[in-house]
């Protein structure tokens, strides 16, 4: 595994800045501020646009979900969600390092453990994704701190073993990524390009989302092997877009663009249109500033009300889980733009919401997160539920 050469996309004008306060998966922490650098224009290159298809029609102002049933219960710190071919699902325990599968009925067959795990704080077994080839190579992605960093590796997975030795030994595609106690990111997709994205956070120091030498604080693209994707803005590195400071969700709508989610500090969280090169601002700006040289977010939160978590694109809308403010959130979209301002759903109803992912019906997928340390766990948690979304 060769690790990628970080090089400046933005220049290189240091500046102080000193923020208080942190909300993190919706608790607070102080920490010292860092560097940071201005940003040049956007660059180029990357499937994303903000330029709507002509043929693309809005979404209903109003939309409505309905829970189908508990597909199951009883996970311990469910984080990464990710569909395999035909309809099962993969979910990741954070503070176990285990990787489940769970069929449609329901049952839990566990894959394995994925080995250097390191749980402590928001750290462990995050993202999960499937390969775009998976009918071929049969790779398992997945995002995960160790006791130095986080890194993401790749593993084989043959449902001919023996249930607990169903994973091959892991492959390191990619390492470096800063970790922490708060911060560590951890949402990996691949995309329509079949390339792998992932989002990462500053680790608790501000400074590094907009340190081109740094992978916190970024949504990163690199090819399946780990190198720098084709077309990302500097050729040389996997960095598609800065300035961010806690990256758990990704998805792309139906004319390929591509949309994160965004822990604020104690002001506003945020949905980003994500174009390659730009600049989403943090720790200079949080939420909607208009400031020259940073992109704005299409919508911002109170943490209180959000504290996102993952997101999915389904029947026109971006649906996004959030944690501290225990609702699903619905924004309807035409192009690159909302047409009603947000809805909430299922608020409180679950707790904590997690990881959300979009089903071949046009449904959803949604995962709890009370056992996670920060949310009031019940006797069935934590759970998957399967939605009905209009």
């Amino acid at each position: 595994m060769r690790r990628p050469r970080v090089t400046s996309v933005l220049a290189a004008a240091a500046a102080a800045v000193l923020l208080a306060g942190c909300s993190s998966d919706g608790d607070s922490i102080t920490r010292p501020g860092g560097r940071s650098s201005a940003p040049t224009k956007p660059g180029g290159g990357g499937p994303s646009s903000g330029t709507p298809s002509p043929t693309e029609s809005a979404a209903p102002a109003k939309g409505s979900v309905k829970v189908e049933r508990t597909l199951t219960t009883k996970l311990n710190s469910p984080w990464g969600l990710a569909p395999l071919p035909g309809g099962d699902l993969l979910v990741s325990s954070r503070n176990t390092g285990k990787i489940f599968k769970v069929s449609d009925s329901g049952k839990k067959t566990e894959l394995g453990s994925v080995p250097g795990v390191s749980a402590a704080g928001e750290g462990g077994l995050l993202g999960l994704a499937v390969s775009s080839d998976f009918g071929t190579d049969h790779m398992v992605y997945a995002y995960f701190t160790t006791d130095s960093d986080n890194r993401i590796v790749r593993m084989v997975y043959d449902d001919k073993r023996p249930a607990g030795d169903q994973l091959g030994a892991p492959d390191t595609i990619f390492k470096g990524i800063p970790k922490g106690t708060i911060h560590n990111g951890g949402r990996i997709a691949f995309g329509p390009d079949k390339m792998l994205y992932a989002g990462t956070g500053e680790s608790g120091d501000r400074g590094l989302a907009q340190d081109m030498d740094s992978f916190g604080g970024k949504i990163l693209r690199m090819t399946p092997d780990g190198e720098p994707a084709p077309r990302n803005p500097d050729a040389q590195s996997v960095v598609y877009s800065p300035g961010h400071r806690n990256v758990q969700g990704l998805a792309w709508d139906a004319d390929k663009r591509l949309w994160a989610s965004e822990f604020g500090q104690d002001t506003w969280d945020e949905l980003n249109l994500i174009e390659p090169g730009k600049n989403y601002g943090w720790p200079e700006v949080e939420g909607k500033a208009g400031k020259k040289g940073f992109a704005d977010p299409l919508e911002q939160w109170k943490p209180k009300d959000a504290s996102p978590s993952g997101i999915a694109y389904a029947k026109g809308s971006i649906w996004m889980a959030g944690l501290r403010g225990e609702r699903l959130w619905r924004i309807p979209l035409k192009g690159d733009k909302a047409v009603a301002k947000p809805q909430s759903f299922l608020d409180g109803k679950y707790g904590r919401l997690r990881s959300v992912v979009a089903a071949d019906d046009g449904g959803l997928w949604l995962t709890t997160s009370n056992t996670d340390g920060r949310g009031e766990p019940g006797r069935e948690d934590d759970r998957i539920l399967r939605l009905e979304v209009r």
